[in-house]
């Protein structure tokens, strides 16, 4: 009889799997030639602790019942996050030359390798389980728990050393290893937004130390609070890292960073600006693949969508997105950019700032320091022969007169407003000084937008709202019925808001005859909004309501977003 393969006599001596089971994974084994581990995870035999024993045995490898507490603080960022997310490995801690380290795959020698090269140790593995050394990661660099040892890593240095030096006074202070507590604190804060789901981080200088807040899905939430000895650091850090003047800090400055987090590109738009107790930084986080965005995710109402290809396929005329700073007009515009972009169309924007690169598209950034504006911009774009436009905002009269023009002479113009609704776009262009003729013959259509954060999926569970609650929301179209809501109790999920992600709800107004007469006869935007409503066009309010009856988001959500008064 042959020697008994080291997985299968683990498997009997310590009694995993009765022993049918066990023949039928030798049979199989013999006959499809596949290794006893593969079918072991193929038939589900084994759970992922089991399987994970099975494999540090059979290849006299230590298996730990990893916890976080089991990790040195210190050791584990001898590794990047980068490193240990991608390999799945955790550094447990270092006796001597040698560093103990958890890893899912302890038998891969090119990972090993890797982990020796950055860090100078001789590896020695240890097997643990995917979803422990995941926990492990996740907690110890959790931007809290790095700001923890960040402060602590100070305040030893502190104590061993009086000569200390801030950023602004050390010239090779930006050569940081990235082992440093400052650089580790940073790139957690970073990385942390980023997993977060944030759009911006605030660093605000307090008087008794630094918040940092993450605005997710439009709400400000506090991250974490570093003390007041760290400001000028972690500050001028970021400051170096965005190529901006560390030494200047009475005037605003903007500066830009380029970074790469799970394996995706992400542009950092810095801004800083002076005041009371120091300088506050906002740090606008871009992911820089817009390849995913395309008009069907991006407006997802078929009624809606089908509005929208039918503006943009006329050859030429004037499309006006309005709304408040934050609600999503850029990435609308962006996914009509994407639509309109083709090999036979040149298509030249206008933008203040450029915030995301497309590809095959000729963008220009506004710069009225050096005498680049709009409208300047404009004039000369019209000269470069192009078939669809894109201002970033229309501001002011001459702006609004080139745009025009340019739409009246067979260009497709993109722009935005800041109005409140659909048809304030039009009055909003009649105040700047157009006259109502041109607005008349050059608008295709107007788009007033607001993104409404969606209830969480992971915990929103149905209610059963009040009358008062029903007849507010419904208005008069309420019936005496039965109608269940859907509302977020909170989970760790949701970071216990109830709400994840964000989406679009929009009142697109198209130009028929009849408006384009108003308009010429000068009527006032609550006429017309009653003309487009007649016509077909769903309010803003309407949208929101279809949102809450579906059981995408919440009536107090839609109260927050949409002015209802207005309505």
């Amino acid at each position: 009889m042959g020697k008994q393969d080291p997985i299968i006599s683990f498997l009997r001596q310590e009694k995993i799997i009765d022993e049918d089971k066990l023949q039928t994974v030798i049979d199989q084994q013999r006959e499809t030639g596949l290794t006893f581990i593969s079918i072991l995870k193929k038939e589900n035999l084994l759970d992922e602790h089991q399987l994970t024993r099975v494999i540090a045995a059979t290849s006299n490898i230590e298996f730990v019942n990893l916890s976080p507490e089991m990790v040195d603080p210190l050791v584990a960022h001898l590794i990047s996050y980068e490193m240990a997310n991608r390999h799945c490995v955790i550094p447990i801690k270092k006796e001597n030359d040698q560093l103990l380290v958890a890893m899912s795959s302890p038998t891969n020698l090119s990972v090993r390798d890797q982990i020796e090269t950055k860090t100078g140790y001789k590896v020695i593995p240890a097997a643990a389980t995917i979803s422990a050394i995941r926990q492990a990661i996740h907690y110890h660099f959790d931007v809290a728990n790095v700001t923890k040892q960040a402060i602590a890593s100070m305040r030893l240095k502190e104590s061993t050393s009086q000569n200390i030096q801030y950023y602004d006074d050390d010239p090779h202070s930006s050569a940081r290893s990235a082992s440093d507590p400052i650089t580790k604190l940073v790139s957690s804060i970073i990385r942390g937004a980023i997993d977060a789901r944030a759009s911006d981080i605030h660093i605000e200088p307090q008087e008794s130390d630094m918040k940092v807040r993450y605005r997710v899905d439009g709400i400000l939430r506090v991250a974490i609070d570093v003390p007041a000895s760290a400001q000028l650091e972690v500050i001028s850090h970021i400051k170096i890292m965005a190529d901006m003047d560390i030494s200047e800090r009475r005037i605003p400055q903007d500066g830009h960073i380029t970074i790469r987090h799970n394996g995706k590109g992400y542009d950092l738009r810095i801004s800083s600006l002076p005041a009371v107790g120091g300088e506050k930084l906002v740090i606008r986080i871009l992911d820089k693949n817009v390849n995913r965005w395309s008009l069907d995710a991006v407006v997802e109402s078929p009624d809606d969508n089908k509005k929208f290809q039918e503006l943009v396929s006329n050859p030429y005329g004037m499309i006006l997105l309005t709304g408040p700073t934050g609600s999503g007009k850029t990435t609308t515009l962006y996914s009509v950019l994407q639509l309109v972009n083709t090999p036979e169309r040149n298509v030249v924007t206008v933008e203040d700032p450029v915030e995301y690169r497309l590809e095959g598209i000729t963008q220009v950034q506004v710069r009225p320091v050096a005498g680049m504006t709009f409208a300047l911009a404009l004039r000369s774009i019209v000269r470069q022969d192009p078939d669809v436009i894109l201002v970033g905002e229309i501001r002011d009269l001459e702006t609004a007169e080139i745009a025009i023009s340019a739409a009246l002479t067979g260009h497709l113009v993109l722009s935005t407003l800041h109005t409140n609704d659909a048809a304030g776009a039009i009055s909003r262009l009649v105040n700047l000084g157009v006259p109502p003729f041109l607005v008349g013959s050059a608008l295709l259509g107007t788009v007033a937008q607001r993104l409404m954060r969606t209830s969480c999926p992971k915990c929103k569970q149905t209610y059963q709202p009040s009358k008062g609650e029903l007849k507010s929301l419904l208005g008069k179209s309420y019936k005496d019925e039965n109608i269940e809501l859907y509302r977020g109790t909170g989970c760790n999920n949701c970071y216990h808001t109830g709400y994840q992600g964000r989406k679009s709800i929009y009142e697109v107004l198209t130009i028929s005859p009849e408006i384009r007469r108003m308009i010429l006869d000068g009527s006032n935007d609550v006429a017309i909004k009653q003309q487009a409503i007649k016509e077909g066009m769903r309010t803003l309010r309407k949208s929101a309501v279809d949102e809450v009856l579906s059981g995408t988001t919440t009536p107090e959500e839609l109260m927050r977003v949409v002015d209802v008064g207005r309505e």
